[in-house]
């Protein structure tokens, strides 16, 4: 079942595409020409990726065929959607940047799914990957709390310490290589904004092992644990993300 609601997502439209365009000026574009964009979502930050840096071909690809419905829009020449995932896509050729943007935290075993990836690119082609790495916050470990006393599958995050993929990484060949943590400070009305914040993201995994009267009992009390922490006013919420670019050999 695909509970990804683009509208939802979408909702904090202007905080979610801002790392991407991080993570993208981290990439030397000088002589890239193909691209793929591992969990593309509705397609828009990859079709103006596309357009801005003059690529030849950029092929996008999601899980989510809810989200995909979005990406036919934005179709171009030289850009293509299609639905798929890390762990079983097989591209056709190999790429001078794959991409991926708050993708990968929900694929397991990362030290073989990123040098899979590493794998898709030309020789001294680039990869890019950012992931949300802010589960030991309250927004997080709250509804993991919430998920177990439900008896509901728990999340578990399958990122590496940070040193472990610069390793990683080293070990098998790759140059160039760049691994940070950035902390994104986000002003909230309420503490109920950043309900709807994970509304978009995480909660979709909980959601989908529930009812939909089932889901309304979960993000009830789980946004009723939450406000204890946020206060009932405005809330400043940090969230953390983790980068890592390099360069193939």
């Amino acid at each position: 079942m695909d509970n990804w609601n683009p509208e939802q997502y979408n909702r904090f439209h202007s905080e979610r595409s801002q790392p991407f365009w991080d993570l993208a000026l981290k990439v030397d574009f000088t002589k890239v020409s193909t691209l793929l964009d591992i969990g593309c979502g509705t397609g828009e930050l990859t079709s103006q990726l596309h357009s801005n840096r003059g690529l030849k071909t950029t092929v996008g690809i999601d899980s989510s065929a809810s989200m995909l419905e979005k990406a036919s829009a934005w179709r171009a020449k030289g850009l293509t959607f299609t639905l798929g995932d890390a762990n079983t896509y097989a591209p056709s050729q190999k790429y001078d940047v794959v991409l991926s943007n708050s993708a990968l935290q929900w694929v397991d075993n990362h030290k073989q799914i990123i040098l899979k990836l590493a794998n898709w690119l030309e020789p001294k082609g680039q990869l890019a990957v950012q992931m949300p790495c802010n589960f030991d916050h309250a927004s997080h470990f709250l509804a993991s709390d919430v998920a177990q006393e439900m008896k509901l599958k728990i999340r578990t995050p399958p990122l590496l310490a940070p040193e472990t993929y610069a390793e990683l990484l080293w070990r098998n060949g790759m140059e160039a290589i760049d691994v940070t943590i950035k902390v994104y400070l986000h002003p909230m009305e309420t503490g109920t904004e950043v309900v709807e914040w994970t509304k978009g993201t995480l909660l979709t995994y909980y959601q989908k092992q529930l009812d939909v009267e089932g889901f309304k009992k979960f993000v009830s009390e789980y946004t009723r644990r939450l406000l204890v922490v946020t206060g009932q006013g405005a809330y400043l919420y940090p969230f953390k993300r983790i980068f890592i670019v390099v360069r193939k050999k």
